[in-house]
């Protein structure tokens, strides 16, 4: 008996592409034979985008403030009654046919992320530098290489993204956190290459904002999943900072000798690796006792 799927379209002032998404997704699954159900979660709209939806036939669930992206796909999940959850933005930029490729690897995997091959969002010149500064970071947090940290559209397991969802921000980073959340506690993803398109409509993405908040979110699920992997990096710049001063010091100071500063610096970065390493064996004891 086949899995059902719930497909969860987090929506805000999505009237120009809405219509188009539900009707690529409601004919790539029914082409597909699957057990079904199409959610759009209408972020507290403005425009015709709830509307629209519901000519549709789908489930539409609204929110009576704007909450946020991660807020949208949290109530989908909360309200959802599929066993795989599939989601997918709802401004086009994503090909809806691309589904049935991603679900081919559940159960095996527990998350398939569909990987972007190319960058087409506002700002791109800005977006591209900073994208793989957080990519790079992120995959030495993780230990292991993350093509696409953020992508929207992506299939999970429902019962393993329950056990994450008090984690997942109402932002733009909820994604992130997902990829980051799975990645930490060692469960298996699987990254499948996907076109990406110009988006429908206006970009709802701040550049500063949303970037600070994706750094902040890297950090984070690192340091509650792998905090002697964030604080070793710390500690081990410290020391090199330090072992610098400490030269520099003793070449120049007439009195060839350390300063306090740099006892000051060499002792902050002890104290660093030993709390990352109490950090780590709390960490580690939770997740055994939950094992």
């Amino acid at each position: 008996m086949k899995s059902k799927i719930s497909v969860i379209l987090p929506a805000y002032n999505e009237e120009e592409a809405i219509g188009k998404v539900i009707d690529d997704v409601n004919s790539t699954m029914k082409q597909g034979g699957y057990d079904f159900e199409i959610i759009v979660v209408d972020d507290a709209s403005v425009d015709r985008t709830a509307e629209i939806a519901r000519s549709r036939g789908v489930m539409l669930l609204q929110h009576d403030i704007n909450k946020g992206v991660g807020a949208a796909r949290k109530t989908g999940i909360l309200r959802c009654s599929g066993e795989i959850i599939v989601m997918l933005d709802s401004d086009g930029t994503y090909p809806a046919g691309s589904i049935p490729e991603l679900l081919k690897y559940i159960p095996e995997y527990d998350q398939v992320i569909g990987a972007r091959t190319s960058e087409q969002g506002a700002l791109r010149m800005l977006r591209q530098p900073v994208k793989w500064v957080m990519f790079k970071l992120a995959s030495f947090l993780a230990k292991q290489k993350i093509p696409d940290l953020n992508s929207g559209l992506r299939a999970l397991k429902k019962d393993v993204l329950l056990k994450y969802l008090y984690l997942i921000p109402n932002g733009f980073s909820c994604v992130s956190t997902m990829t980051l959340s799975f990645l930490c506690n060692g469960r298996r993803i699987k990254y499948i290459p996907v076109d990406y398109y110009k988006r429908t409509g206006k970009s709802k993405f701040k550049i500063f904002g949303d970037t600070k908040d994706f750094l902040f979110t890297i950090i984070r699920i690192a340091m509650y999943f792998n905090p002697l992997r964030v604080l070793l990096l710390l500690s081990l710049l410290l020391f090199a900072i330090g072992g610098l001063k400490i030269a520099h010091s003793i070449i120049a100071s007439p009195l060839h000798r350390m300063q306090e500063s740099d006892a000051v610096i060499l002792l902050s970065a002890v104290i660093i690796l030993t709390c990352g390493l109490l950090a780590d064996l709390i960490v580690n004891q939770a997740k055994d006792g939950n094992t």
